[in-house]
């Protein structure tokens, strides 16, 4: 077992369980305590210390809730293997965070459950309202007057920056600032797409696929075409004989059925899109924070050196939909046309609520928040894995 040495009494100011909290995050994600490594128990910990055993289980709580440790009954604290949690080096840390909330009291044994399975639905009981509230309260009490003009068409820049520098660190994406247009959803920034490159673009999608795509671009003018969704993504042979000019793909978490595109599938298609001008993939980035097995999976943008991969992304998923915030990277060679097309575009997201974003983000609430409802679902994922698995072993028998 190991001795935490922690200064408690330099720095910034900041509550005792927060110092705590840092020190040990820090010396987990840069491995100097290393996997595996049993922590002092929180009595012995705060005798250590000299604070009160409730400081050391807030902070050990914090981590066991972002996944850095693990709880062993009768054993103690351990360290665990983080190579799947985020870590945004570039954001700040030593802001206040909120304490993890309490486990939801246990279900009477015979009460009926209702179980949302929608695939939209996120868990708003673990939403910070208390973070999101302090970070609100700081933008109004500025009394900024620009953040009540109209602001750029594709999004503040300080906004467009935190995304570009999120996206390059967890997802791999290599982008500017100037390359991120920021909408209200989605659908606004597939309209936008739309508008941008030539009309009557025939676009070829899986089946089954994210129907509001597929019905936004019909409702374009495009020409649908599909192509049976198989257990390794497209394959660039049968996207030849389709002649589409536009592939839309979710090669990390294809949506519904969650699979995953292998490289060489990806490099194919890249090859496709390089070997005609006008040729390109949509990139929709479905779900790419919440994978459960292994390290996350680098984006299809990732290892586009060509300009053919138009990246897509929200909060929705990692937030809550009500956000209504959503990101398109463009290509530099598209970033003219976009400028002649739809230049003259306002902004669809307010400037306050981008204000409030960027801070979320930048003051690293927004690492926290993803790595908290990451074990969350992650629990939650193997739960029901179990339950199907004890069903199903019941009806072989029966």
């Amino acid at each position: 077992m190991i001795e935490i040495m922690v200064n408690l009494q330099g720095g910034a100011r900041a509550p005792l369980y927060e110092k705590i909290y840092n020190y040990m995050k820090k010396e987990i994600t840069e491995g100097r305590i290393p996997q595996g490594e049993k922590l002092p128990s929180t009595r012995l910990l705060a005798r250590h210390l000299s604070v009160s055993r409730s400081t050391v289980e807030m902070a050990y709580e914090q981590l066991l809730a972002e996944g850095y440790i693990k709880a062993e009954p009768c054993r103690g604290f351990f360290v665990c293997d983080i190579t799947e949690l985020y870590r945004l080096g570039w954001v700040g840390k030593e802001n206040a965070q909120e304490k993890p909330d309490a486990e939801p009291a246990a279900q009477e044994e015979n009460e009926c459950v209702r179980i949302d399975f929608s695939p939209y639905a996120v868990d708003t009981r673990h939403f910070p309202y208390n973070i999101w509230r302090k970070i609100s309260k700081a933008v109004l009490l500025d009394d900024r007057e620009e953040l009540l003009l109209a602001g750029h068409g594709q999004g503040d820049y300080g906004l467009r920056r935190a995304i570009a520098g999120y996206l390059h660190q967890a997802r791999g994406v290599n982008c500017r600032p100037e390359q991120v247009i920021i909408g209200a959803g989605n659908e606004y920034l597939e309209i936008l797409l739309m508008q941008i490159l030539k009309p009557g673009q025939r676009v070829l999608m899986e089946n089954p696929t994210y129907q509001q795509a597929y019905r936004t671009f019909a409702n374009m003018g495009c020409e649908m075409l599909t192509l049976p969704a198989g257990d390794f993504g497209m394959n660039a042979g049968r996207v030849r004989a389709c002649r589409p000019d536009i592939v839309y793909v979710m090669p990390s978490h294809q949506f519904p059925l969650g699979a995953v595109m292998p490289l060489e599938q990806r490099l194919a298609l890249l090859k496709w899109a390089s070997e005609r001008e006008g040729r390109y993939l949509i990139e929709d980035d479905h779900d790419s924070e919440y994978r459960y097995r292994g390290k996350p999976i680098p984006s299809l943008q990732s290892v586009d050196s060509l300009g053919k991969v138009i990246y897509i992304g929200t909060f929705s998923k990692s937030i809550a939909p009500s956000l209504r915030v959503s990101y398109m990277v463009l290509p530099p060679g598209l970033l003219e046309c976009y400028r002649e097309s739809c230049g003259f575009y306002s902004a669809t997201v307010p400037r306050i609520e981008q204000e409030i974003l960027k801070m979320f983000i930048e003051e690293g609430h927004f690492e926290r928040h993803l790595n908290k409802m990451r074990c969350i679902y992650r629990a939650k994922h193997y739960f029901l894995l179990g339950d199907l698995k004890i069903m199903r072993f019941v009806l072989f028998v029966q």
